[in-house]
């Protein structure tokens, strides 16, 4: 409008509270990959697995649905700690395949864009800006990791009246920490990267290295040093030793999480996995703060 004519005036509607103001940015993100019909089946497809293990539960102590399959209830798989430890580890292998396609395009294209001035001139802070991006890898993944494992549990208590709940709420403990420990790390490595690499392809295929390549590394270098430190650098090593702890099962058996199993000779103390672990979401941070800045400066 024209200024001279002075009909402006200044908004005096309500204002969205300040806590929930970083919720914007995910609200846009969850509908832009709504759009995508390869993450929405993708996404959907992660679901199967939580839908096969309640079946098995059911069937489990249903003697007539056994009887009716002609599997005999003796050779099946016992319901502990170990086959919850397995789901998390299927769960959490596909909700890193599933952050490695959306994490690369959370930061990259406002930084490529020079977007970042128009988000921070807002009243929205560097802090809630990284919060906000976060927010969308924590609420996806958590609909693939815990809230179907809490479930599962919820399902077991449920259909077990032999006080199988009381005796086991170290195994809905583990599922909880155990997923929101993976959530973190995978989202600050992926936001990190995000913001570092612009180019969507390329930040993927660096967070498929970081796990895969890195945990290469590591078997070498534990293997010509004849020393088990390399896995200090195996992701999925450190995450498996950690899990192990948090549903105390014993890592000299070697039957971990499926994808990150600890075997006996590579086995951490849970202490050095722990430090490791911060020590990385400690460095993803620090290179969210070098680059989330309202100006960019160009030498």
């Amino acid at each position: 409008m024209a200024v001279y004519k002075k009909t402006y005036q200044r908004y005096e509607g309500a204002l969205t509270p300040e806590w929930s103001r970083f919720l914007v940015m995910p609200r846009y993100a969850l509908e832009e990959m709504r759009s995508s019909r390869f993450l929405t089946l993708f996404y959907s497809a992660s679901l199967l697995a939580p839908l096969v293990y309640a079946i098995f539960i059911y069937a489990w102590h249903n003697l007539s649905a056994l009887k009716l399959m002609q599997v005999d209830p003796a050779r099946l798989i016992p319901i502990d700690a170990r086959l919850f430890v397995n789901y998390l580890g299927l769960q959490c292998m596909l909700a890193f395949c599933f952050t490695a396609f959306i994490g690369p395009g959370l930061v990259s294209p406002d930084l490529a864009n020079q977007a970042l001035p128009l988000y921070l001139s807002r009243p929205l802070t560097r802090k809630q800006y990284v919060i906000g991006k976060m927010s969308v890898l924590v609420i996806l993944l958590s609909v693939m990791t815990w809230i179907p494992g809490l479930l599962l549990f919820g399902l077991q208590s449920y259909l077990d009246n032999t006080g199988w709940f009381g005796k086991n709420l170290r195994i809905a403990s583990g599922i909880f920490f155990g997923s929101c420990i993976w959530i973190l790390v995978l989202s600050l490595l992926a936001l990190a990267i995000s913001a570092w690499v612009k180019w969507k392809p390329v930040a993927g295929a660096m967070l498929f290295g970081v796990f895969f390549v890195a945990a290469g590394f590591g078997f070498v270098i534990s293997g010509i040093l004849r020393t088990r430190w390399g896995g200090l650098i195996n992701i999925g090593l450190l995450m498996g030793t950690i899990w192990e702890w948090l549903f105390s099962e014993p890592s000299r058996r070697g039957e971990g999480a499926v994808f990150f199993r600890v075997s006996s000779n590579m086995a951490l103390p849970v202490w050095c996995a722990w430090a490791a672990l911060t020590a990385m979401c400690l460095l993803c941070l620090y290179l969210l703060a070098r680059k989330i800045r309202g100006a960019e400066v160009i030498r």
